[in-house]
């Protein structure tokens, strides 16, 4: 029976299982999906087992989207530019990392019908998945990126690989239309503590966080008046990206699959 699993610190909060699990059964396919977590020294070794076949694909979560890439003989054109990788397949005999999490943010937006070109984007946090919402949202046309993050330099560090991003130290706050927060601050009912209280002009507010489903970034923005979205779409499409790459079917998304999620 075919292996494949999710790798990250934390991981308990992924429903990544639930979600694969699904669509393998629904799809006659034998092979099981489950999480796992690990400790960095383990990389080499569970990334190994792809090419050894023991695994037959690997997604990829916080913190090792790109500490995976040493480990890797090629990177997809997207993985490349953006130095993230949250899928890992074989192909050819050769370890290929994907960023299917470009697609799946792209299209999460567009589900939204919000018109996002032209718009000014804040973003809190500098890892994990934010070099792949910058890529989309320069794709998407929005008219200015910033970027705020705890540890500047990692912010900064984001300017060498995107043009024209603006950093803002942790803390201030600048106009904006849309609001992403990209930090962990949430997954454990944190609450990020800055102060949105003038930001009341219908924005959108988004956390890529999607399990629980209201962060408290999420419940005192709704407060205020503005659009809220968590980041279940998101997850959703760029899980129907990984399982096409590896099963080569596209799975349906459909109202089941949200209830199947939602019930969690």
């Amino acid at each position: 029976m075919k292996k494949y699993f999710v790798i990250g610190n934390p991981i308990d909060h992924s429903l990544s299982p639930k979600l694969h699990n699904h669509w393998l059964t629904i799809n006659n396919i034998k092979a099981i999906y489950d999480r796992k977590k690990i400790n960095e020294a383990d990389l080499r070794s569970i990334i190994s087992q792809v090419k050894e076949k023991k695994i037959n694909g690997i997604n990829v979560t916080v913190p090792f989207k790109k500490t995976v890439i040493p480990y890797l003989d090629q990177l997809s054109p997207e993985a490349e530019q953006t130095q993230s990788v949250n899928t890992i397949i074989l192909s050819n005999g050769n370890l290929v990392g994907h960023n299917t999490d470009i697609a799946g943010f792209t299209k999460a937006i567009k589900a939204l019908n919000f018109n996002i070109e032209g718009k000014k984007v804040f973003i809190l946090g500098a890892g994990g998945v934010v070099p792949s919402i910058i890529f989309a949202l320069k794709k998407m046309n929005v008219s200015q990126i910033i970027v705020s993050n705890r540890t500047k330099k990692k912010a900064e560090d984001l300017k060498l690989r995107f043009k024209n991003l603006e950093i803002l130290n942790w803390g201030d706050i600048t106009d904006f239309d849309v609001i992403i927060n990209a930090t962990s601050l949430g997954l454990n009912e944190e609450t990020i503590n800055l102060d949105f209280s003038k930001s009341i002009n219908n924005k959108l507010f988004y956390d890529v966080i999607y399990n629980p489903a209201e962060t408290n970034f999420l419940n005192e923005a709704k407060k205020l008046g503005n659009k809220t979205e968590n980041g279940r779409l998101m997850f959703i499409y760029q899980a129907f990206e990984a399982f096409k790459l590896w099963h080569g079917i596209e799975p349906q998304i459909n109202s089941e699959v949200l209830k199947i999620l939602n019930n969690d």
